[in-house]
């Protein structure tokens, strides 16, 4: 028995109280500004849609997912880690990273897997064993960004085609 089962009742629009909806954001905090935004937008390849500099206090960068329909934001609060900011401007605090606390990209095959890692390993990232051997078994590649956050790059695609165990 598979431990990956996909639901087809699911639904492909949104419920009509919410059927204005027209765009997702995820949003989540950074201490690693400009790492962070070059692990996404350079090492990952994701394009950057917005970026501001101490709008009231706050750095901020959105990446499409892709375009503008589903968004990924990190942003900043006072000055980079150390002993605070000019002015008393707070050091940014941000919750600790936990295993399961990820972004999963679910990618067209191994191929493509390897394409999106090949990115973040030019950067000097290496993968990262999953704590859920889920991942592992069906193949997937986890990453750390600068926050210690992890991205998994999944060989198969969600809802359209089921994983297949390696090895």
């Amino acid at each position: 028995m598979s431990d990956h089962t996909t639901d087809s009742s699911v639904q492909s629009a949104w419920p009509a109280r919410l059927a204005s909806v027209g765009a997702v954001r995820f949003a989540r905090p950074t201490a690693a500004y400009d790492e962070v935004v070059a692990f996404y937008g350079d090492g990952l390849g994701l394009s950057l849609i917005a970026e501001w500099r101490d709008h009231e206090g706050y750095d901020g960068a959105v990446f499409g997912l892709p375009g503008t329909e589903v968004q990924l934001e990190v942003t900043q609060h006072g000055s980079p880690p150390g002993p605070g900011g000019p002015g008393g401007t707070p050091t940014p605090r941000i919750p600790a990273p936990h295993p399961e606390n990820q972004l999963v990209l679910y990618l067209d095959g191994a191929a493509a897997r390897d394409e999106a890692a090949a990115g973040l390993r030019a950067l000097g990232h290496v993968p990262v064993p999953p704590a859920n051997p889920y991942w592992a078994r069906y193949g997937a590649v986890l990453f750390e960004d600068p926050d210690g956050w992890l991205v998994v790059l999944a060989p198969w695609v969600y809802g359209r085609n089921p994983p297949e165990p390696t090895g």
